[in-house]
């Protein structure tokens, strides 16, 4: 691997490298070699890493005349149930973790089906409630019928009005989102027009959300549901301070179009396994110690996850392909940039670039879920005249810096007029948008 110059700089933007107070050494050895950061033009070598992997591709090689699956199944084997996974076991085993041997082995990534709701002539996919995916669909359908256009591109009504509808579906997805497998989830009532419709009347033009609202009932069907309650630690938001999340999205020549926001580098929130050169994911912090919660965590089951990419169809094919890094945030800013485009007729590139904001009136994803109630981050570009009439609304204004990297990295593939392949990449990270 060839080490690439950094990201351009931008205000506010943490250092990529973090190291833990448990494991620093180990994680100063991989990505600080010489005890420090790899220059430009430099070899970067991960030899831990690079011998996991070979020991995969070896068992897949050793299996290859039984045909391709059974080597794909060997080159798996061999982390689940291998030496790999022998490593890891020891190492959690070392540290007082709880990963045991049977864990890793009976462990398949499933493959869920995706949750869709039409906005528009569009078709927009996201993943499940298992993860935030379905916020994006359930702010939609709240906004369904609101005349965008002529509220006027971020001013005060149309912040407002979005930052309402965003307020309720994360009212939802802390009330009802959870791993399918253990918890009831109601999606397609809470992705109903009906339901919409009950939610849609607790959204004040007069007036801002002083908390997060509380749920509601859509198999009731009712705007809010009764014996509602939340608990969470008020504070600053828990998960502001890394770069840990990409996003790649791809649309071939033939129209089959890929998202994906892959996560869970080392370094960051969990060490690297010694003599194996990846991490356990840390995704356990997106869990509840909260009885009753939906996320609550149990053996076995997945916490409910923020990374959440998505795809849009037109005419039933392949419109856009589009996701983000950022938490709680992803949702929001995938939502500031689809609208940008459908109602106001942004080319991608300038859909991306647009300034944004973010509502953090509700507990944040991260253990230990603090809560802001009413705070509005919103990026410098936006006209201090709207921030002082969204205050006087009551939302607790905080200034972000331009193009902050707190605001996201939308990155979207998009289906021109005539097929033309369109890209834009988010300049608030380090982003890119290739055509060939």
């Amino acid at each position: 691997m060839i080490f690439l110059p950094p990201a351009p700089s931008y205000p506010d933007t943490p250092d990529v490298i973090r190291l833990s107070t448990a494991g620093g050494e180990r994680i100063a050895a991989v990505y600080l070699p010489n005890g420090r950061p790899p220059q430009t033009g430099e070899i970067f070598r991960q030899s831990d890493l690079g011998a996991s992997l070979q020991y995969m591709a070896d068992e897949e090689k050793a299996a290859g005349s039984r045909g391709r699956e059974a080597g794909l199944d060997a080159a798996r084997d061999a982390f689940y149930r291998g030496d790999i996974a022998r490593q890891i076991v020891a190492f959690m085993k070392a540290e007082g973790g709880l990963l045991s041997a049977e864990d890793l082995a009976e462990y398949h990534s499933p493959v869920g089906p995706p949750e869709r709701r039409r906005f528009g002539d569009l078709e927009i996919f996201t993943c499940g409630a298992w993860c935030q995916g379905p916020v994006l669909l359930q702010t939609l359908a709240l906004i369904e019928g609101a005349d965008l256009k002529a509220l006027g591109h971020n001013s005060a009504d149309y912040v407002h009005h979005l930052t309402e509808a965003l307020k309720l579906a994360f009212a939802d997805r802390e009330a009802y989102y959870g791993d399918p497998r253990f918890v009831k989830v109601p999606a397609e009532a809470l992705l109903s027009k009906a339901y919409a419709d009950l939610r849609r009347g607790l959204i004040r033009e007069d007036r801002a959300w002083p908390e997060m609202p509380p749920p509601g009932d859509p198999e009731g069907p009712a705007a809010v549901r009764n014996g509602h309650g939340a608990a969470s630690k008020v504070g600053a938001p828990s998960h502001a301070g890394t770069l840990d999340t990409s996003y790649v999205s791809v649309i071939d020549a033939e129209g089959n179009a890929f998202s994906a926001t892959p996560s869970d580098p080392g370094g960051v929130d969990s060490p690297v396994i010694p003599g194996v050169g990846c991490v356990v994911s840390p995704r356990g912090s997106q869990g509840w110690l909260e009885p009753g919660h939906a996320s609550e965590v149990m053996g076995g089951k997945r916490p409910r996850l923020t990374p959440a990419p998505s795809l849009v169809l037109r005419d039933g094919h392949a419109f856009m392909a589009f996701g983000t890094p950022g938490g709680d945030v992803q949702q929001q800013a995938m939502l500031q940039v689809l609208l940008n485009m459908v109602a106001y007729g942004m080319a991608p590139q300038q859909a991306v670039e647009a300034p944004r904001l973010a509502t953090r009136s509700f507990p944040d994803s991260f253990w230990p879920h603090t809560n802001s109630p009413g705070r509005l981050d919103v990026e410098a570009r936006i006209a201090p005249e709207t921030r002082a009439a969204l205050a006087k609304l009551g939302h607790v204004i905080t200034d972000w810096p331009d193009y902050d990297w707190r605001a996201g990295a939308v990155c979207a593939s998009v289906v021109g007029k005539d097929g033309v392949r369109l890209g834009g990449a988010d300049p608030r990270r380090g982003a890119h948008a290739i055509g060939w």
